[in-house]
């Protein structure tokens, strides 16, 4: 089992009993631990075997046959269309969307000599990380967990990598952090730092205990790059990167980017509108379909 869904599933449980006394009895909640292909899989990339979906299919199916009664998922994994009988009510607060860089041998990405190996199973890092500095090498099958990825690392297999912060930060290891890269410089995936949990559709009592823990900026914020993400056919094939967020004055700053795999080719838009869903929602299909338009056909083969 992945140590952060593990930690992701101890983190939702220890809300729903804060928020229910009932579901502090010992034994009201149990956590099943569910092996995903995106898990079993390692040698191969993830859009060689399937992209999205790998690592919620198993809990969806389980999910949907009544052998779980929610299902705690992060919401980057999680495929903009939901399987029937399905809802997802609730987001949790959100956690720092931002890259961290880990080397031990330079302080940031700049640093690195030309040729240095940056290890990422994440083509929407590879791509941005080949636009800025073209004379690094991207190792881009670099799969595992954190700690396996952080042992490739120490054993030499590559001279830095780069991890979600949300991610270190939920299984306190932020220890191995030497840097954390701005927005400006890597655009986070779409949902980075959020997780979301699902019910069955007509589980009105799960779906009331879910409402209860659901940040509600934190679930406009997704829905509105989930939007530009569906808008643009998202799949692990196609380097995209979005992010919403709310400005001092209350209003929603959504950021989008597709980029050409080997990253010649960056494509970035903005927009700005209320924070209220359906102007969020509408804001990033309005921004998927720019994208898609200044691409035009063939962008995402090179």
């Amino acid at each position: 089992m992945c140590p952060l869904a593990l930690a992701q599933a101890h983190e939702t449980r220890d809300k729903l009993m804060a928020s229910h006394p009932e579901l502090a009895e010992e034994g009201a909640i149990e956590i099943v631990v569910i092996k995903t292909t995106g898990d079993k899989i390692l040698s191969q990339p993830l859009a060689d075997i399937g992209g999205k979906g790998l690592f919620t299919k198993e809990i969806d199916e389980a999910l949907i046959n009544g052998d779980i009664d929610i299902a705690v998922h992060s919401m980057k994994d999680v495929p903009t269309y939901l399987p029937e009988k399905t809802i997802l009510p609730c987001n949790l607060k959100r956690e720092d969307v931002r890259d961290a860089f880990i080397s031990l041998s330079a302080s940031s990405l700049a640093e690195l000599p030309a040729g240095s190996v940056v290890g990422t199973a994440s083509l929407r890092r590879k791509s941005q990380i080949l636009h800025r500095y073209p004379s690094l090498k991207v190792e881009d099958n670099f799969r595992g967990n954190v700690q396996t990825r952080l042992r490739k690392l120490n054993e030499g297999v590559v001279q830095a990598t780069l991890l979600a912060l949300a991610g270190l930060r939920r299984l306190s290891m932020t220890e191995n952090v030497t840097s954390t890269l701005s927005i400006d410089e890597m655009l986070p995936a779409v949902a980075q730092g959020a997780i979301g949990i699902a019910c069955r559709s007509d589980d009105e009592k799960m779906a009331n205990y879910l409402a209860s823990l659901n940040h509600e900026e934190t679930r406009l914020a997704v829905s509105c790059e989930r939007a530009f993400l569906e808008t643009l056919d998202g799949s692990c094939r196609t380097p995209i990167a979005g992010y919403a967020s709310k400005d001092k004055d209350c209003n929603c700053i959504f950021k989008g980017l597709v980029a050409s795999p080997d990253g010649t080719r960056v494509l970035e838009t903005s927009r700005k509108g209320s924070y209220h869903f359906e102007d969020m929602v509408s804001m990033g299909k309005d921004a998927g379909k720019e994208l898609l338009s200044r691409a035009g056909p063939g962008f995402f083969d090179s």
